[in-house]
């Protein structure tokens, strides 16, 4: 049975008892078909907020998990069953196999979502999904993943290929663009992160990037700073960013994309 994180004092002190009972009743439905569990997002880059931020996990099962297990455990860590402190709980389980190796497809067993502010889903069929976001958390997992459980997440979760990694930032340049579900300054703050990743080749922070990219493009320094402010608010007090120059940010960081992946022959 599994009663502790593996390195509690690295995980934000809001959610350190929440992160346990996760790691302890995905044990208690994995068994020993458990590989890893793995803090991705905001926990993993050090920029957790509390108030704002989700918390995100990646999941890492043996291939003999038995089927009924992913919806076990959907129930067993839905929002209020496990009340989530943060504003969500963005969850993904992949079969060991599936992530040894650099892949580009979703390729998840169980994307789950649940929490008082974050719309639930909880999905077993990863060909209905568009693959960008797995690529990338897996990315950043494989780079920064701060490891709760098992084996450490860059030797469970492979790094995706560069190629396919800028086809998966470039795709989600543009669902910011389209804006659809998006708080306009995690729109901005994803493209300050994305331009600093294909510059840099490390996941920054999401501040970290937005001071970065505010030093460097003095057109959009205005936007950046903003979205930067807007970050420190709680989601319902989020300022309000002109959706026109969002755009033409978001345009402008593809651009740097796709500078990118034609210097690296993509």
């Amino acid at each position: 049975m599994i009663h502790t994180l593996a390195e509690p004092r690295a995980v934000p002190a809001e959610v350190r008892a929440y992160l346990a009972e996760l790691v302890r009743r995905t044990g208690a439905v994995c068994g020993p078909r458990l590989v890893s569990v793995v803090a991705v997002g905001s926990l993993a880059l050090g920029d957790y907020r509390h108030g704002r931020s989700d918390v995100d996990i990646t999941v890492v099962v043996d291939p003999a998990l038995p089927e009924r297990c992913p919806r076990e455990l959907a129930s067993a860590l839905a929002h209020p069953c496990l009340p989530c402190p943060a504003t969500g709980l963005e969850l993904v389980v992949y079969a060991a196999d599936r992530v040894a190796a650099p892949a580009a497809g979703a390729g998840y067993l169980l994307d789950l979502n649940t929490g008082a502010l974050l719309p639930g889903k909880a999905c077993f069929d990863a060909a209905r999904s568009p693959s960008f976001w797995y690529v990338i958390d897996r990315s950043v997992a494989h780079q920064r993943g701060l490891t709760l459980y098992g084996r450490p997440a860059r030797e469970a979760i492979a790094a995706p290929r560069r190629s396919d990694l800028l086809a998966a930032i470039r795709a989600s340049l543009r669902e910011h663009s389209d804006g659809e579900g998006h708080l306009a300054d995690n729109r901005v703050l994803n493209g300050c992160r994305s331009v600093v990743f294909c510059r840099t080749g490390n996941w920054a922070a999401k501040r970290r990037a937005a001071r970065e990219i505010a030093a460097v493009a003095e057109e959009f320094r205005p936007l950046v700073e903003a979205a930067a402010r807007s970050f420190e608010r709680p989601r319902a007090s989020a300022l309000p960013l002109p959706a026109p120059e969002v755009r033409a940010f978001l345009a402008w960081a593809a651009e740097r994309v796709d500078e990118a992946a034609g210097a690296a022959g993509s």
